[in-house]
């Protein structure tokens, strides 16, 4: 079967016969992969900025965005048949039995740094013909989001970072879990960035009730801020308006949610957040150089107005379950915006470009089969 592969010694990414696999336990099933997104991790490891291959191997089968269907079921794969549509899992828990999170199953709170990841670090990914896996890993999509199922990933990081503001807002007396827009998590949100996992967490945040402003580079006229408009949210340029006019029109921040890695910006909204506001960072930097931050009038804010602050990484296979629910009321609420954040299917053998990273749009995607 044909795979694209990353060879780190050779500096090279192409794509490759691999050995279809087989399955190796009953608890386990194979699979047709369809689709496999492409994002920045993916083109870190195209540039060998990042990414391992399997111990023992030279070559990192690529991609973590999946979606695929079911060719072939073990007899205790519990809840999967033929026939079905599925996406995969990225994370799997470190060895060691010390570690708290990986035995109970939040391999992504992993405490020893030990875990592995499909496509990115130490584990075959999606970018091939063929998967095997446990089943446990494996959640079952419905035949409605066959178009879209391959946003379900980039959707998790969302689901994990909205579920944990929740959480940390439960210390709030008056917080009132489920109820949209309760006072508790508050009700006016900005998101940084205009990128699939931006636009899929202002998708979330309005399905939630916010009052929402996507804040990012493009300008007004992008198709990305017709998008966002089409969401009922708003959508400000950057270029065109300073961060402290933002904050004067929408009022106190609830809730920011960071999905550009970019920690310039990321600091300097950060003193806008509002009083008892929680600010989530989803975007991982490149390594550059310092920045000045205001770090007194940050850690001011923090105290006397009882903010939070955190970081969300992957995301249990909860958070794959509830996008699977929220994606297909995306479809219902947005049956037009939700395709448009899919650019273009390309074909496996057509990888480098969008690995590149030098094709216009939202989210591109290799198309594997149907």
């Amino acid at each position: 079967m044909k795979a694209v592969a990353a060879f780190p010694k050779e500096r090279r990414v192409r794509l490759i016969d691999a050995e279809e696999p087989k399955l190796a336990s009953p608890s386990q099933v194979k699979l047709k992969i369809l689709d496999v997104g492409v994002c920045g991790t993916d083109k870190e490891i195209y540039s060998f900025a990042y990414g391992a291959p399997p111990d023992g191997e030279d070559h990192l089968i690529m991609g973590h965005e999946s979606l695929a269907r079911v060719v072939e079921a073990g007899p205790e794969a519990a809840g999967l048949k033929v026939g079905d549509l599925a996406v995969l899992m990225v994370r799997r828990p470190c060895p060691d039995p010390a570690c708290r999170a990986c035995a109970a199953g939040h391999q992504d709170f992993c405490e020893t740094g030990g875990f592995v990841e499909r496509g990115i670090n130490r584990r075959r990914g999606y970018m091939t013909e063929l998967v095997v896996e446990e089943a446990k890993y494996v959640v079952k999509l419905p035949k409605a989001l066959k178009d879209v199922g391959v946003l379900i990933e980039p959707l998790t990081i969302a689901e994990k970072a909205l579920a944990e503001a929740r959480r940390v807002q439960a210390r709030l007396p008056w917080f009132k879990p489920g109820v949209k827009g309760e006072p508790g998590l508050g009700a006016r949100a900005v998101v940084l960035g205009a990128g699939p996992v931006a636009l899929l967490g202002a998708m979330l945040l309005r399905l939630e009730g916010f009052t929402t402003a996507v804040y990012s580079l493009e300008p007004s006229t992008d198709p990305k801020a017709e998008l966002v408009r089409g969401l009922g949210a708003s959508y400000v340029c950057s270029r065109e308006t300073p961060l402290d006019e933002l904050a004067k029109k929408a009022g106190p921040i609830d809730l920011v949610y960071e999905a550009t890695g970019a920690a310039p910006l990321a600091f300097e909204a950060l003193e806008f957040l509002g009083t008892n506001g929680v600010f989530v960072f989803t975007g991982v930097p490149g390594r550059k150089g310092p920045i000045s931050v205001d770090a007194d009038r940050l850690m001011r804010g923090l105290v006397l107005q009882n903010q939070l602050v955190f970081g969300s990484v992957n995301a249990p296979r909860a958070a794959f379950e509830s996008a699977a629910k929220d994606l297909a009321s995306f479809l219902k609420a947005w049956p037009l915006a939700v395709p448009r954040l899919i650019t273009q299917r390309h074909a496996l053998a057509d990888f480098e470009a969008p690995l590149a990273g030098r094709l216009p749009g939202i989210k591109h995607v290799l198309h594997v089969g149907d």
